[in-house]
């Protein structure tokens, strides 16, 4: 019973989307104000309409790259920061201050101040790479901290170089927890550049499309442009999950 479950997961996914389309179409009934929320048909029209449009395609394309740029910047700092600081409480120290404030401001004051110092285009990218930055190296320190103490001796009797233990031993180590932030980071990533887009609205972006389409009153309009980016960042955890698959199998 419980394999024919597992079985209709996408049965039960599909029944899940299908609920939510038609609660979405019963309250825009009772509100009675395509203004106010229209329903799937109307967005879905704008979609279609969108999905043609080169201004829109232009756009999807510049907030996939700051995304990914952002990440990109993220990663590799990240678990530096993480690695350090999980294997000197020195360095944990001096950085903890650092991580308190990043996560103490409003995203909103962080894309304001970056506005001032980067301009539109890359502001989206800092703002991303300062939320993101602070989760891979706190996912980094938790997997080096949690490394087997007798492997780390070992490790010290064979007198192993600091790469030979870096490659053998922490990067094994510390491979789940960064693959663990890469998810959630990825999500959070796509929410932070689309905010700092709409309030600072580069040239061409998803945000500036949502910002234009409420200001002329288009809600039709700025709900496909919604739609655009949460298919986006649905297409991109699924590509990033896909990834991490096929490296569980190689490993």
């Amino acid at each position: 019973m419980v394999r024919g479950l597992l079985k209709n997961r996408p049965l039960w996914f599909a029944a899940g989307i299908l609920i939510l389309l038609v609660l979405w179409q019963t309250i825009s009934l009772l509100r009675g104000s395509e203004l106010l929320l229209p329903g799937p048909l109307p967005v879905l029209r704008q979609f279609t309409r969108l999905v043609t449009n080169g201004r829109f395609l232009r756009s999807l394309a510049d907030s996939c790259f700051r995304v990914f740029l952002g990440m990109f910047i993220s990663i590799p700092l990240g678990i530096i920061a993480g690695v350090a600081s999980g294997l000197d409480r020195r360095i944990a120290s001096l950085l903890k201050p650092l991580f308190q404030v990043i996560s103490a401001t409003p995203v909103m004051s962080v894309i304001l101040i970056a506005f001032l110092w980067f301009g539109q285009e890359r502001t989206p990218v800092f703002t991303s790479f300062l939320v993101i930055f602070p989760v891979i190296a706190a996912n980094t320190t938790q997997g080096i901290l949690s490394l087997d103490p007798k492997l780390k001796e070992l490790f010290a009797v064979y007198r192993l170089s600091p790469k030979e233990r870096f490659f053998s031993l922490y990067l094994p180590g510390i491979a789940p927890f960064v693959l663990g932030g890469l998810r959630s980071g990825l999500s959070l990533c796509w929410k932070v550049v689309v905010a700092a887009e709409v309030l600072i609205q580069p040239r061409h972006a998803l945000g500036t499309g949502m910002q234009a389409a409420k200001s002329q009153l288009e809600t039709a309009e700025l709900f496909a442009w919604t739609a655009g980016a949460v298919i986006a960042a649905a297409l991109s955890q699924l590509l990033l999950s896909c990834i991490l698959a096929f490296l569980r199998r190689r490993h």
